[in-house]
């Protein structure tokens, strides 16, 4: 699927991650920010990537900045902005979950 618009969800508050997604060319690509990125940061990117491929997105320019989230957490915020950077929000894809 194609991204049609930029979208963000999730805020900067603790245990929280905001990720905003926008159009890419390369794959899938994951700008992370996180304080524990050197413990878990190749666990954060998976439920990203896998969250977004779940939803047909095959390209896109990610930026999560990680407050501590749990994996549920960084699964639903990727959805929600998935959704929204594909203009489907009236068509939730419960699959996913």
């Amino acid at each position: 699927m194609e991204i049609k618009t930029t979208a963000m969800a999730g805020t900067l508050e603790s245990s929280d991650i905001q990720i905003t997604i926008s159009a890419g060319q390369d794959g899938i690509q994951i700008d992370l920010d996180s304080s524990v990125a050197s413990l878990y940061g190749d666990q954060i990117k998976k439920v990203i990537t896998d969250t977004l491929t779940a939803t047909g997105i095959e390209n896109a320019n990610v930026k999560a900045v990680d407050k501590g989230a749990l994996d549920c957490v960084v699964k639903a915020r990727a959805l929600a902005a998935a959704q929204r950077a594909l203009e489907t929000t009236d068509q939730p894809a419960w699959e996913v979950f």
